[in-house]
């Protein structure tokens, strides 16, 4: 770097950024405060070395690369606005113009707090692969993944206080451009080669799951406060990744979550094929090792700039550049905040200069009061023709989301849905999808998780209907099996009595939910009623709710005639149909006969519809006495029967 790049400072490049104040120097560039004199806000400009910038291929490189990362828009990925090389004279400036994020990196809130609590290290991995997940998306990888990458500046990270962070990776904007130009320095790689993917060090090739790798030792160190690997030399250090497994982060600190540790373990496999595919699958095993472990979600502190200057000093310095995935779609896409990068005529207004502060003043009058006028005349052929991508809002919260639309200069309808993987308040995707050229303004719509479905809450007698409803309302399927219904005292025939699983459970979207039915109130068993005469035994069935019938008479030895027998259905039976046939004895009480004379004997049976017979005597007349009897006096014998007598002469 030499000294003279300050002298850019209070220089108008390309006409429009005017550059306020140097905030770090790199390795192959430097990086200055600056002023949008068109659209009145500071950005940061990268300055690209001169060598870089007089390599004609190389400017070419640069405006396509910087094409590409200016398409991507993620809240944790710092915003490429404009690009343009500036003729000096025999001096050419390649530069970057960016969003000014007011921070630090996470490379100086490590060296302040050494390890950081696993939630917190968790709370930043996740925005870091959010924006990486929005990246790999595009086609884009990083390639350059490390802590000095990682800002972390003032404003909502997941809240609205300012005294909290929000976590940007920035350097997707050098895309294969440097490495191209063949002149990286050793002292770069120096930074940079703690980070490296064991393929980046053999074959300089990079993927997503290279990414990945990055992103994992990143999450190494924040856990154990140091990184995996460390050397004298940039050789040995690379020489580690390459033949050495990244070890164990509970080896450092035992407390460290298993969970957590096998998933850094997985993403630092050597073998690109063991890590997680892209950014998108680390996250989501991220986030399930957290919800696993009971780690919560913690906002992210604000780091304040070091020595006072801007975070995007030594993070916009990369060592190795990120590369990108080749897309059917390079040689089509445009973009109207991109330039070409031509020399112009070498005229006085291109030529290097300084500008003094009343000039300064002067310009961005101009500036104003010439957009100003003609604001008006245009406003309606750009309003009706601008289009922006719809931004990718996947993983985001609610605020985040809406957030990132505004930034786009669209309007959001939020939707709640049930999703088995995705944890309740966080985005699912959007309609149009991610990347869809819309009109500004036009409202998107948001898929909000509403996590998995939970078995509802239905009330007792609830009629099928409603609760079929409100099952199929959290996405599960009602279903009933009539095995299952049970009879129930005050529960109404076909209502509900409950649902199984119990309400609460937590299942998979599509999930059955059985019904258990009512089968109305349990039927009354029919009362014993035997022995008893008729007239009571008809009430006693009468007071229990059913209907006695007459069922006709039989023979018992054991009960009188008008006595009941025996019920239809039987007594215990619970009959549906409450009508109970009654049915009766018949049997007839045999009388008396002993010392009787046979007439007599005789003429008694007959008042009673009995037959006399004489089965043993030396004397059968009339006259002849009755010593014995069968059945005995007292007992029972069908109507019509016979009674068998004993005599005497």
């Amino acid at each position: 770097m030499t000294g003279r790049d300050a002298t850019l400072v209070g220089a108008l490049l390309d006409h429009r950024y005017l550059v306020t104040g140097l905030l770090a120097r790199g390795g192959m560039s430097t990086v200055y405060r600056g002023m949008d004199t068109r659209l009145q806000r500071p950005v940061a400009i990268k300055v690209m070395h001169q060598q870089y910038a007089a390599d004609r291929s190389w400017a070419q490189r640069f405006q396509r690369e910087a094409l590409a990362t200016a398409r991507l828009q993620h809240p944790n990925v710092v915003g490429v606005y404009d690009q343009g090389v500036d003729y000096r004279g025999d001096q050419a400036h390649a530069f970057l113009v960016m969003e000014l994020v007011d921070g630090g990196t996470l490379r100086d809130l490590l060296d302040e707090r050494g390890a950081l609590p696993p939630a917190l290290a968790v709370s930043i991995t996740e925005q870091v692969l959010a924006g990486l997940a929005a990246a790999h998306r595009a086609g884009l990888v990083h390639r350059d993944v490390k802590p000095e990458n990682v800002l972390l500046g003032h404003g909502a990270g997941h809240t609205e206080d300012p005294g909290q962070g929000s976590v940007k990776v920035v350097d997707f904007g050098l895309v294969r451009a440097i490495a191209g130009a063949g002149t990286t320095s050793s002292s770069v790689i120096l930074g940079t080669v703690a980070y490296l993917s064991p393929e980046q060090v053999e074959t300089g090739e990079a993927s997503e799951r290279s990414d990945v790798y990055s992103t994992g030792l990143l999450l190494y160190e924040m856990l154990t406060g140091k990184p995996a690997f460390s050397g004298d030399t940039a050789l040995s250090v690379a020489y580690q990744h390459v033949n050495t497994d990244v070890p164990s982060p509970r080896a450092m600190n035992p407390e460290i979550p298993a969970v957590l540790d096998e998933l850094v373990v997985r993403a630092t496999r050597r073998d690109p094929r063991l890590r997680p595919k892209d950014a998108a699958e680390f996250l989501t095993e991220l986030r399930r090792a957290r919800a696993e472990a009971g780690l919560p979600v913690v906002p992210v502190p604000a780091v304040p700039p070091p020595n006072g200057g801007d975070p995007s000093a030594d993070a916009t310095v990369p060592a190795m550049n990120p590369v990108r995935v080749p897309s059917p779609k390079d040689t089509l896409l445009q973009s109207s905040v991109l330039r070409d990068a031509r020399p112009p005529a070498d005229t006085a207004s291109s030529r290097p200069r300084r500008i003094a502060p009343l000039r300064v003043a002067w310009w961005s009058a101009v500036a104003l009061l010439v957009a100003g006028l003609v604001a008006v005349g245009v406003w309606v052929f750009v309003q009706a023709g601008s289009t922006v991508q719809v931004p990718d809002l996947a993983g985001m919260t609610r605020d985040r989301a809406t957030q990132a639309l505004q930034t786009a200069e669209l309007q959001a309808k939020f939707v709640e849905q049930r999703h088995n993987t995705i944890a309740a308040g966080l985005v699912i995707e959007t309609r149009p999808a991610a990347g869809t050229e819309v009109q500004a303004g036009d409202t998107v719509t948001v898929l909000i998780s509403a996590g998995k479905p939970v078995v509802p809450d239905i009330a007792e007698g609830a009629s099928r209907e409603e609760a079929e409803q409100a099952i199929k309302a959290v996405q599960l399927k009602p279903v009933h099996d009539e095995a299952t219904d049970e009879f129930h005292p005050s529960v109404p025939e076909g209502a509900v009595i409950r649902v199984q699983p119990k309400p609460g459970t937590t299942l998979d979207i599509g999930d059955e939910v059985t019904l258990v039915l009512s089968k109305g109130p349990p039927p009354t068993p029919v009362p014993d009623v035997t022995g008893l005469p008729k007239e009571e035994a008809f009430q006693k069935l009468k007071d229990a709710g059913f209907h006695p019938v007459d069922g006709g008479t039989e023979f018992s030895a054991d009960l009188d005639a008008g006595m009941v027998v025996r019920t239809e259905p039987a007594a215990g039976a619970t009959p549906t149909d409450t009508t109970v046939k009654v049915v009766v004895s018949n049997a007839v009480p045999v009388p008396n006969l002993v010392a009787k004379p046979v007439k007599e004997a005789r003429q008694l049976l007959g008042q009673l519809g009995l037959k006399l017979e004489v089965v043993q005597g030396r004397g059968k007349g009339r006259l002849s006495l009755i010593y014995a009897q069968e059945p005995r006096p007292g007992g029972r014998v069908e109507p019509g029967g016979t009674v068998r007598v004993k005599t005497i002469p």
